[in-house]
């Protein structure tokens, strides 16, 4: 059953693809087969960004992996698909070199999504970070141009907190724009600040929240077993983001599968569960590696 973002004709999926992973560690023809699999399974809604490109991405390289694949992906089928993709972090190569918000860098890097995506339009372009050096004002004023071009359906913003989240309502509606419809922090049962602080005021304002990390690199999977050590297949034994956790977040963890075990559901999908049952929260952005995650987390 597909749930309708507020102010707008879209419906999405509980469960949103993610990207991030695709071209390593999973290669172009699993991340193809993924892809695939959820439209047939009835995840329609697929995140990514423009500095996506899996475990090999560093500050400045040139991204776009994630939307490159998705492109090819969805070449035939692009109509089953609704594409969220982000704008503003560090990207480039010998060609062209970029980062932040400003409306130069997102006019250029909207036409090289929609080209690497083989599309003409995406549903919603969201602004992946705050960016000191561009006021919010000329920001939303390119995402505005860019909704009047046909390039982008809506907008929307990852990792803003709720005092700038009011300033971009506020800017919106005192130049009679199109509100955001969107929002995407980081959040899950390990994570919660955003509860009190982003998800309440987009809630009350009829903002889609979308989040990730729902599993916390991994954290949420049950993956991770006190006393032993990391698991090889593991995002922190693979990608060094994560840290072995210490005795403070396996007693968290602990208590964690607890309540996943007393409603019968795996870590990894009572994650999700969790989620979706908080007040405001429309779908929830799942990276995985293989087909049997998703299927897992989707609870199909």
């Amino acid at each position: 059953m597909l749930t309708k973002i507020p102010n707008t004709d879209i419906g999405v999926s509980s469960i949103c693809l993610g990207t991030m992973t695709f071209g390593n560690p999973v290669n172009e023809q699993d991340a193809i087969n993924m892809i695939h699999w959820s439209l047939d399974h009835g995840i329609n809604f697929i995140d990514t960004a423009d500095m996506y490109e899996g475990y090999d991405r560093f500050p400045g390289s040139p991204g776009g992996v994630g939307e490159s694949i998705l492109g090819k992906a969805l070449v035939g089928r692009r109509d089953h698909a609704v594409i969220t993709t982000k704008v503003g972090n560090s990207v480039g190569n010998e060609a062209y070199q970029g980062k932040g918000l400003s409306p130069a860098h997102i006019y250029n890097q909207i036409d090289e999504s929609l080209r690497r995506l083989q599309t003409d339009f995406v549903e919603f372009y969201e602004l992946h970070r705050p960016d000191p050096d561009t006021p919010l004002h000329d920001s939303i004023a390119a995402m505005v141009k860019l909704i009047e071009l046909g390039k982008i359906r809506h907008w929307g913003f990852s990792n803003y907190p709720a005092s700038e989240i009011e300033t971009m309502l506020s800017i919106c509606d005192s130049q009679g724009w199109p509100r955001p419809v969107i929002s995407q922090p980081p959040l899950s049962w390990l994570k919660r600040d955003q509860l009190t602080d982003s998800v309440a005021l987009c809630a009350s304002n009829q903002i889609a929240v979308t989040p990730y990390q729902p599993l916390q690199g991994g954290l949420l999977t049950g993956k991770y077993q006190r006393g032993s050590a990391l698991p090889a297949d593991s995002r922190a034994a693979e990608s060094k983001w994560l840290d072995d956790p210490d005795n403070e977040m396996h007693t968290r963890l602990d208590a964690f599968v607890e309540e996943a075990v007393e409603r019968g559901l795996s870590p990894a999908r009572y994650a999700i569960e969790w989620l979706l049952t908080q007040p405001g929260i429309t779908s929830v952005v799942v990276g995985a590696k293989r087909i049997d995650q998703i299927n897992e987390v989707a609870g199909l």
